[in-house]
């Protein structure tokens, strides 16, 4: 299937960074915008309590699911926001490597930013995306 992203990098920006630093979708993609994606299980409680990696992962998984729901995929992605409640480098550290370890190749522009509370109890990880696909 023909992928409607074009991740877009700079020769004048830094390469440490790892992710694209912009990303574009042609006029006739549909953009699809997900709600930020949470670590709950099926039964509404919050995976993996106190484990920063762990709720990523959740949280991956979760958004996998609602990408599948919207007819795309991770590799459909355009950008994300990776929200973690925590202002230690270490817990966005390890948040961040999970979600690119997740996306692999399609390293796609992000934002990961320390937040001092997010909305479910014992959530530690929120990551918010917008997709692009080309429907046939």
């Amino acid at each position: 299937m023909a992928r409607a992203i074009t991740l877009i990098r700079s020769a004048s920006l830094s390469d440490v960074a790892e992710y694209a630093y912009a990303a574009t979708a042609p006029a006739e993609s549909r953009l699809i915008f997900l709600a930020g994606a949470c670590p709950l299980n099926d039964d509404g409680s919050t995976a993996a309590i106190g484990d920063y990696a762990g709720q990523a992962t959740k949280a991956i998984e979760n958004m996998q699911a609602a990408l599948a729901a919207s007819g795309a995929s991770l590799q459909d992605v355009i950008s994300t926001r990776v929200l973690v409640a925590s202002a230690r480098r270490e817990d966005l550290v390890a948040t961040w490597k999970v979600v690119r370890d997740s996306f692999a190749d399609h390293d796609v522009p992000s934002t990961l930013m320390g937040v001092t509370v997010l909305g479910y109890k014992d959530q530690l990880v929120e990551i918010e995306a917008v997709a692009a696909v080309l429907d046939s």
